[in-house]
């Protein structure tokens, strides 16, 4: 049993001190929606790939190109994995992203990458789910707070559990084939996920991480902007859309549609692809 240490006498008022945002967003790069956007109208579809329910795939991205990831069949929420398509261990960065945007991603929010590099490497231009907002038990949509479910952590809850369709495996599977590598030299490349779709929150007694049933329906979509050449990894969740459980075959699951998209010649004028960033990285020597 945890033992509770006894409250001092000006526990209220150590509680009532209010909260400063550690990361105030205001000087980011900004996103520039309205050339995005007016460059997405007249673009036009270049590939599309169907992922499986229970399963993942790859995709490529030129910079400056469109993808959309899509709710085809039923509700069903996925796992989303970017990273360079020239150097893989430039990868997003879920942890920065939540510290710079939120629990919780929406239009005009980037996705970061990995530290050395930490660019833009998407910009959300369209998302028909961004009437939910924030409900009333603190659940939202598109969360960059939960990892991934994963065949470890099932293991360590229900010994001797051998899942193999849950997101991480699936999105080792998926890289393996892309890059044509076992799936050992895979997996370390994969990494904390934006989870599209998912409604997901912390309770307000314990804060734990919690799900609920997404609202995402046939027909919604989240839409990005390439801001680098990226290769993505989305699995469609073992969950579907996460009412009850996940990491089983329990659920009802569907795919997801993904679709790339290219820009008519200049319509992004003067636009240029972030390079890294500018700390010059000798660390004080």
């Amino acid at each position: 049993m945890i033992s509770q240490s006894n409250p001092p006498a000006d526990a209220a008022e150590r509680r009532a001190i209010q909260p400063v945002i550690c990361y105030p967003n205001d000087t980011l790069p900004p996103a520039d929606l309205a050339l995005y956007r007016a460059a997405r109208a007249t673009a036009t579809k270049t590939d599309e790939i169907l992922v499986p329910a229970r399963d993942a795939r790859c995709f490529t991205v030129p910079a400056g190109h469109f993808f959309r990831i899509s709710s085809v069949e039923g509700p069903q929420v996925g796992d989303l994995n970017l990273w360079n398509t020239g150097d893989l261990t430039e990868r997003f960065y879920s942890g920065k992203t939540r510290a710079l945007h939120g629990t919780h991603i929406t239009t005009g929010e980037r996705m970061w990458s990995s530290f050395p590099h930490l660019r833009p490497m998407t910009t959300i231009i369209e998302d028909t789910l961004g009437w939910y907002g924030m409900d009333a038990f603190g659940g939202s949509v598109h969360d960059v707070i939960g990892t991934r479910c994963d065949p470890y952590t099932g293991n360590l809850l229900a010994a001797g559990t051998q899942y193999h369709y849950c997101c991480h495996s699936n999105l080792t599977r998926a890289l393996a084939d892309h890059m044509g590598v076992p799936l050992a030299e895979a997996e370390p490349l994969v990494h904390d996920v934006l989870n599209v779709f998912m409604c997901t929150g912390f309770t307000r007694d314990t804060g734990q991480y919690f799900m609920k049933a997404s609202p995402v329906r046939p027909g919604d979509y989240l839409e990005f902007f390439a801001e680098i050449n990226v290769t993505g990894g989305l699995s469609a969740c073992p969950g579907g859309d996460c009412s009850s459980e996940h990491t089983s075959d329990v659920a009802s699951c569907h795919p997801l549609l993904v679709e790339v998209f290219a820009p008519a010649e200049g319509a992004l004028g003067n636009w240029q692809s972030p390079g890294e960033n500018g700390y010059d990285r000798s660390h004080g020597r």
